[in-house]
């Protein structure tokens, strides 16, 4: 599955047990819908019960296939380090099934208690939940391409027409092959309504800081202007190009499915 990945360490406080933190977020999972798909305890788990993420020789442990030593970049003895490789006691874990928008989102949660009175001594005793999230990647390219007349309808009607049918690697300005189907009916509504004038306007989701974000859209929606002109024979001073960055979100880019939706090219009528 390919998607986007995020994983977090939580230290949690020493009152609160592994298996009470398992607990807590199967329950919300289940509230939005989720189902538990597996679920272990100590050695049922395989491996190493009592190691977490480092040690060499003996048995692999569970945190080695999730989060290897080498993927740690905290500091060695900072918070964030120990919370992963130390020795634990109490290991729980689960893996589940979340519904989204865009398809399932997966979950797994490592729980257990770190035990380590030498160099980690104060976090020892303590709980941490390590929680990976992977989100389903957007099917942009399975997005319907807009034709002409609905263009123009959408046009006339708003003022505007959102397009997904435009693509670019990430952090990229350069038009994928696969963009020439959305770029085709653009030039076949400019070409059905020669008096028209519109505004190109890229906009990205919230990855990235805002500057870098108002170029990268200003470039994209350049190239879109470029490739209409060049390729298609549309008049240039009928194209005006801008970026808008991250600043309207038709969705939250708090999950990939949304930022999905907000990396678009709109058409602004002009005239």
């Amino acid at each position: 599955m390919e998607g986007a990945l995020t994983r977090i360490a939580y230290v949690l406080p020493a009152e609160r047990s592994p298996l009470e933190v398992l607990r807590n977020y199967q329950d919300v999972i289940a509230a939005a819908g989720g189902e538990v798909l597996f679920e272990c305890k100590k050695e049922e788990c395989g491996g190493a019960a009592d190691r977490s993420s480092s040690g060499g020789g003996g048995d692999m442990s569970l945190m080695m296939y999730f989060f290897h030593e080498s993927d740690v970049k905290d500091a060695a003895f900072s918070n964030g380090a120990c919370a992963v490789t130390t020795g634990i006691n109490d290991q729980r874990f689960f893996a589940a099934k979340l519904p989204q928008d865009g398809g399932d989102a997966y979950v797994t949660v490592q729980a257990y208690s770190l035990t380590d009175d030498l160099y980690c001594k104060e976090l020892n005793g303590r709980t941490i939940a390590v929680v990976q999230v992977l989100e389903p990647k957007a099917r942009d390219k399975k997005m319907v391409v807009v034709e002409a007349a609905k263009m123009a309808d959408s046009l006339s009607a708003t003022g505007s027409i959102s397009l997904y049918g435009i693509f670019f690697d990430t952090d990229k300005a350069d038009i994928k092959p696969e963009s020439e189907p959305t770029l085709k009916e653009i030039s076949t509504l400019l070409t059905n309504e020669p008096g028209m004038a519109v505004i190109v306007v890229g906009h990205t989701d919230n990855q990235g800081a805002f500057d870098y974000n108002i170029d990268l859209s200003s470039r994209r929606a350049q190239s879109v202007k470029a490739a209409l002109v060049s390729k298609y024979g549309i008049d240039g001073g009928r194209l005006t190009a801008a970026g808008a960055g991250m600043m309207a979100p038709v969705a939250s880019n708090d999950g990939e499915t949304g930022r999905a939706k907000n990396r678009r090219v709109v058409l602004v009528k002009a005239n």
